[in-house]
């Protein structure tokens, strides 16, 4: 498929000098210096090995074409037609769900004895019911007996063989200083609609016999019993939650699966076994909502709502990743243990098997032949979601000593990433007390940051002055330039209360704040008629730092950086003007792609 409609004015891109030497910055990781690199990576991808997607009808796409995919190579795609990606990744992991993993495989497969079982017909028809048959039998906790086996015996030996393959391929392509595969699944938890879901991954090949389905581990307190033992533990295993805005308030919720308020057993195995967060994907960013953050400017950005899968509503600040955030340190005063310090990342949750398919310019839809043409996608027509609302998704970035599986897990692990909106903005983020302005002119910013401060995931103790922080960002040479970073902080007063404010830290131009403390906006070039935008405002590189003026040591607080680009045309403008049709008015002709850092904590 050709690349269309990507005009842009590019004007003044000094990408080189500096910046080579933020790419590549010294860091102590257990006394020895290493280099950190920034990989870009896909988190979360399906493919037609996946039940669902390929009842959406990705019926072309595997596991094998979806690595390919990933690292530059020309596959077919849902609907007709070839595309390839624009940038390879770094890394990448495909999360088929556990569930139905054997019975996807028994429905096409003409030798098996269940293959004209009714079930096995109605999926490989589409049949317009089918979608709810599976959602019922994954409430119910029941498979069907009829094909699956009595006691699932038929999927789970059939489930034994589809793991085992999806092992190999990920092996097969895994090449170490290159392109990293991690072995991994989902996990999807859905009560009454409610997305619970969980991507797991595993740090070495040394894995489970089989992964672990919302039949078997039917509570997230059951998944983490089965990642504490069969999983391997914490060293081998973690997971990653995903869509809390589709989460029906549950997935932070204070509660046991049961409704009982937690405990501090229930934080630490949380935290422990959850140290990431999925901020953005396909159906919607979860970093906060105008209801809880009527103060920020830029939160309306890619939100489906509070809708769950069954279209049920509840605005709950549940839903919502910075009010979770804020949350966790009122539970770590009360329990000892922050269940919600968790750091950042991002994915696209696509069903093509379209491994990375981010970029706004040539989105090819995630939801197979329903969202396959820019007119299927400018129009309403999936039960659930209002495919206008849907996007590309979003990209992980790590930051590691080496592009292999160990070092990008344990970049994991610590939390020192960053998730983005799809594009590839590279961010830094430092906080210390021994930090000073001086350090954000310096080459050696990173080196600084690391020797004096800690990077985002870390923790800082108990400090007598204000903490400083040094923020980095370097624009995606294929998009934008940058308008601004900002850090958003989040702090717990004596008293219980949580609050938030959002600081604007450095930014392009001559703007200056006004006396309300606002900034200005960068400016918009985009013409939403021929779906082009022009790189003559904004920055391609911003450095800065900022100390907090509102810093009390005796009130826990979070801190985490988030960088603006300026505006560009969203999917839907360039789908519009691409297949000359209107303009969609219920959603925004320009969008400010953006990029989020885990947080750092201060803990008096």
């Amino acid at each position: 498929m050709k690349k269309t409609l990507l005009i842009i004015t590019l004007r003044g891109l000094g990408l080189a000098g500096a910046i080579a030497c933020s790419d590549l910055a010294m860091a102590v990781d257990g006394g020895e210096s290493k280099p950190k690199t920034a990989y870009f990576g896909e988190l979360h991808l399906h493919t037609a090995w996946s039940l669902d997607a390929y009842g959406f009808g990705n019926q072309v796409v595997g596991p094998d074409e979806a690595y390919r995919f990933a690292q530059g190579e020309e596959v077919a795609i849902p609907g007709g037609g070839k595309t390839r990606i624009t940038q390879p990744l770094d890394f990448a992991s495909v999360v088929e769900h556990a569930e139905w993993l054997g019975e996807m495989r028994m429905i096409l497969s003409p030798d098996h004895e269940k293959y004209n079982n009714p079930f096995a017909r109605n999926a490989r028809a589409g049949d317009e019911n089918f979608f709810k048959t599976i959602l019922a039998a994954e409430d119910e906790g029941r498979r069907p007996p009829d094909f699956s086996g009595k006691q699932g015996e038929f999927a789970a030996q059939t489930a034994g063989d589809v793991w085992r393959d999806i092992v190999e391929i990920t092996e097969r392509y895994n090449q170490p200083g290159t392109f990293t595969t991690l072995h991994g699944f989902e996990w999807t938890a859905a009560p009454d609609g409610s997305n619970l879901h969980r991507n797991l991954f595993f740090r070495s090949d040394k894995l489970p016999v089989l992964p672990v389905s919302w039949f078997e581990a039917r509570t997230v307190e059951e998944l983490w019993t089965w990642m504490e033992t069969t999983g391997g533990g914490p060293e081998r295993v973690l997971a990653i939650p995903h869509n809390a805005n589709m989460s029906g308030g549950l997935m932070f919720k204070p509660a046991y699966s049961d409704g009982r308020p937690i405990d501090a057993e229930y934080a630490r195995r949380r935290a422990t076994n959850e140290p990431l967060f999925e901020i953005v994907q396909a159906k919607g960013a979860s970093e906060s909502s105008p209801q809880f953050a009527p103060n920020d400017e830029f939160i309306n950005f890619e939100l489906v709502g509070d809708v769950n899968f069954v279209g049920q509503v509840d605005p709950s600040p549940h839903n919502w990743v910075r009010e979770a955030l804020k949350n966790g340190m009122a539970l770590k005063q009360k329990l000892g243990v922050n269940p919600f310090g968790f750091g950042i990342v991002a994915a696209t949750d696509q069903h093509n098997g379209l491994m990375g398919d981010t970029d706004e310019f040539d989105f090819n839809g995630s939801h197979g032949l329903g969202d396959a043409t820019p007119a299927a996608r400018l129009n309403a027509n999936m039960e659930v979601f209002d495919l206008r609302l849907l996007n590309p998704g979003g990209l992980t970035g790590v930051w590691a000593a080496a592009n292999t599986r160990e070092e990008i897990w344990n970049a994991m692990r610590r939390k020192e990433t960053f998730g983005t909106s799809g594009v590839r903005i590279k961010v830094r983020l430092f906080g210390g007390g021994a930090l000073t302005s001086g350090m954000a002119s310096n080459v050696d910013l990173a080196a600084l940051g690391y020797a004096r401060g800690v990077p985002m995931g870390g923790v800082l103790d108990r400090l007598e002055t204000a903490p400083g922080f040094l923020v980095q960002a370097i624009r995606d040479p294929q998009s934008g330039n940058l308008d601004r970073i900002q850090i958003v902080k989040g702090w717990l007063t004596a008293d219980g209360e949580v609050y938030e404010k959002i600081y604007d830290v450095v930014w392009s131009g001559n703007r200056q704040l006004d006396k309300a403390g606002r900034l200005p906006a960068v400016g918009n070039t985009v013409d939403a008629a021929r779906a082009t935008f022009e790189n003559s405002i904004g920055a391609d590189q911003l450095s800065g730092f900022w100390r907090d003026p509102d810093f009390d040591p005796q009130q826990p607080a979070f801190y985490y950086a988030r960088v603006l680009q300026i505006p560009t045309p969203r999917w839907s403008t360039y789908d519009a003007a691409r297949a000359d049709l209107a303009l969609p008015n219920d959603v925004p002709a320009a969008i400010q792609e953006r990029a989020w850092t885990s947080p750092i904590w201060y803990t008096p």
